[in-house]
């Protein structure tokens, strides 16, 4: 892989690594930041409140994902990728200055919310850009290689983010943290926004969009994605399980073990920190093998171990007492998630023809994400204050079930030509077809 794609990778994937920091962070600061803005009482309650937030902002994924899908098609991937980053800038400063719940009393939540809903716009039309940069900018033999960094820099994002959370635990106080410092990480990521911002503003266009020739009105319009409604209904299937486990073993973990098995929060997210570096290692390792043996076979990997793991790893998880065995469920569980998260970029870009790539990946799977990834911490924390936890399990195995079907019966993407996707009236016919269609 030749210096120029690198360069494009970096820039494609250093953005996306902020976009996540601001994202993530807003997850494992929630402990600390839950009672600033409602009022005081049933800790579960509060954080209820805070993860109801947290899903509103998956819930305008899909308008992003519409609204800068449609950018990325129709202007370029480096515009939408430089709207995507002034917004989350946006949205990290409205966090950082929210007044509390005893300053200005829901004033404070309805910021929050607000800063949310710029977040969800932003990351709805990222995951799709970057996606779409990613896979287009690589070397056709090395897609699966070059996409899986979308998940190593969203990994990075978090890690920087717990990272700075496990620094300012032992630096301050709890009370300070509490009181003021939650509002730190938040600062750090509204200006690595603007040094992102600078850096795509040079950013060089993709090789495949840049000599894409169709021109027609209707590139990137949902009347366009509608040829391709196979593909786009496939891509929430294939979605659903691999979001819900993702965000249960991420941004869910940190509060899990704090709250469920009863670690200190410090341990709690040391365990996150050291599981999700080990993670992100993994994702190139995995892209690379997908371009060797396909992508089907890692999908189905994942969908297998997630049906059949995720019951017993969780229930292990909520008994450990120490560090080292979550660290060692946690990372079984993240080894299995893999299997998903390092190709499932490429996998649903490669189904799209250029003009409605961007828009093709970011609506369904903002689609999926909004239904089942936004609402996984939510879910998970109504099940345990209903007294029946273990039902958040067998809730994520099922997803993964569904997955697993779609897995089996797909066709083989790594092969395609990019540049010879081909519309087609959603029916997958032809040379360089573009569906996800079933295997006959």
């Amino acid at each position: 892989m030749g210096r120029q794609h690198w360069k494009k990778i970096w820039v494609g994937s250093a953005g996306n690594m902020v976009e996540w920091f601001d994202w993530f962070v807003y997850a494992s600061f929630a402990t600390y930041f839950a009672g600033a803005f409602f009022p005081s009482g049933n800790p579960t309650a509060q954080l209820m409140n805070t993860a109801g937030i947290f899903a509103v902002g998956f819930f305008m994924r899909p308008v992003g994902g519409w609204l800068l899908g449609r950018v990325g098609d129709r202007k370029g991937r480096k515009a939408a990728l430089t709207l995507t980053v002034t917004l989350m800038s946006a949205s990290a400063v409205l966090i950082a200055v929210a007044p509390t719940y005893g300053v200005a009393g829901y004033g404070g939540a309805l910021v929050l919310l607000v800063a949310r809903l710029l977040q969800g716009l932003s990351v709805g039309g990222e995951y799709a850009a970057s996606a779409t940069y990613l896979t287009e900018a690589s070397d056709p033999a090395r897609r699966g290689f070059a996409s899986s960094f979308q998940y190593v820099s969203m990994t990075a994002g978090q890690i920087a983010g717990l990272g700075l959370q496990i620094i300012l635990q032992r630096t301050m106080s709890d009370d300070a943290l509490h009181s003021y410092g939650w509002r730190i990480p938040f600062i750090v990521g509204a200006l690595g926004a603007a040094v992102i911002f600078y850096l795509r503003r040079s950013m060089l266009e993709t090789e495949v969009y840049a000599e894409d020739t169709s021109h027609s009105a209707e590139r990137g319009t949902l009347r366009a994605l509608w040829q391709h409604k196979r593909e786009a209904f496939l891509v929430i299937a294939l979605t659903m399980g691999g979001t819900v486990a993702y965000y249960t073993y991420t941004t869910y973990l940190t509060k899990y073990l704090s709250n469920s098995a009863g670690l200190s929060k410090q341990t709690a997210t040391l365990v996150s920190f050291t599981a999700l570096i080990v993670f992100a290692c993994l994702q190139p390792l995995a892209g690379a093998l997908s371009d060797r043996i396909g992508r089907r076979p890692l999908l189905i990997t994942f969908a297998v171990g997630s049906t059949f793991l995720t019951v017993p790893v969780m229930t292990l998880l909520r008994h450990v007492d120490g560090y080292w065995p979550a660290l060692g469920l946690a990372l079984l569980a993240l080894v299995v998630v893999t299997g998903y998260t390092s190709i499932n970029a490429c996998v649903k870009a490669e189904l799209f023809p250029t003009g409605i790539r961007a828009l093709g990946v970011a609506l369904p799977y903002a689609i999926a994400n909004a239904l089942f990834g936004g609402t996984a911490e939510y879910v998970a924390l109504w099940f345990k204050k209903g007294g029946i936890e273990s039902g958040f399990y067998w809730y994520v195995a099922a997803c993964a079930a569904v997955s697993l079907v779609v897995y089996v019966t797909m066709r083989e993407t790594k092969d395609l030509d990019l540049a010879r996707v081909k519309a087609d009236e959603g029916t997958g016919a032809g040379e360089g077809e573009s569906s996800l269609t079933t295997a006959s």
